[in-house]
């Protein structure tokens, strides 16, 4: 019993202290990317490709999902929000409403987890493959840096790419909105969007795009680390992707939480 005992704590022990050592990896793996920013600027002409095709993939091939989404999103506010409302004689709350959850709450969220469930295993298994295939060993063998050959694009490429499916998610469901809206009223465009300028503040379109920004850094630089972290079998390769997307939806319902928090208190 006590031998059992033991071996348990060992164990959780071991499992803490690889924890803390992947969150410092972590860490290091995305203040190396940073510094690695300045090289690809000035001398990364060579991977500028796989910055735009990461763009092309991560932004531009979600745009329809996003849309899909994020005109749902509106219209089930809409449709829920304006009677009730309106019960209570308060049809007004229908804009700091719509604010709130599409421009504020969901929308950085809900676009974080389209481009985690399309980036994020995409980035870490192709990654993967790249280092079971030995290509990583070939770019290092000639003098190039893989981190900021193959990593700095992807990095830029998905944190660019969130930051603009985010604003595009934003305008498209309280855009797409009012057409829901007009089903229980009918005002004119012009009293609608002047309604949600009204309640839009600066702090609620600053701390979109800090989550937008915060969630982009997060899914990219996990996807990078589990691809890189593969060492010689092939079947790490799926296994990779998956622990991505686990990682990332945690990390980034954590930052959500935490920067939602931060706000309401500030």
């Amino acid at each position: 019993m006590v031998y059992n005992l033991t071996c348990m704590i060992k164990q959780i022990g071991a499992a803490v202290i690889a924890k803390f050592e992947g969150i410092l990896y972590t860490i290091g793996f995305f203040g190396k990317t940073l510094k690695g920013l300045g090289h690809f600027i000035y001398r990364g002409q060579a991977s500028y490709k796989i910055l735009t095709m990461q763009i092309l993939f991560t932004f531009v091939e979600a745009l329809g999902i996003s849309s899909l989404l994020a005109l749902g999103i509106g219209a089930a506010v809409n449709a829920i929000g304006i009677p009730f409302l309106a019960s209570l004689s308060q049809d007004k709350l229908i804009y700091p409403l719509l604010i709130a959850i599409i421009t504020r709450e969901l929308g950085p969220l809900l676009t974080a987890f389209i481009i985690i469930a399309r980036s994020a295993t995409a980035i870490a298994t192709e990654i993967a493959g790249m280092v079971i295939s030995h290509e990583v060993e070939a770019y290092i063998s000639v003098g190039i840096d893989p981190v900021e050959h193959i990593g700095v694009p992807r990095f830029l490429g998905v944190t660019i790419s969130l930051f603009l499916l985010n604003i595009y998610f934003s305008l498209f469901g309280l855009g797409g909105s009012f057409l829901v809206a007009q089903l229980f009223s009918s005002m004119s465009a012009a009293d609608y969007f002047d309604n949600l300028l009204q309640v839009l503040t600066l702090s609620d379109i600053l701390v979109t795009l800090v989550k937008s920004i915060t969630f982009g850094m997060i899914i990219s630089i996990i996807a990078l680390v589990r691809g890189f972290s593969v060492e010689r079998a092939s079947t790490e390769v799926p296994v990779a992707g998956l622990k991505a997307v686990g990682s990332t939806f945690a990390w980034c319902i954590l930052a959500d939480i935490l920067i939602s928090a931060l706000y309401y208190m500030v």
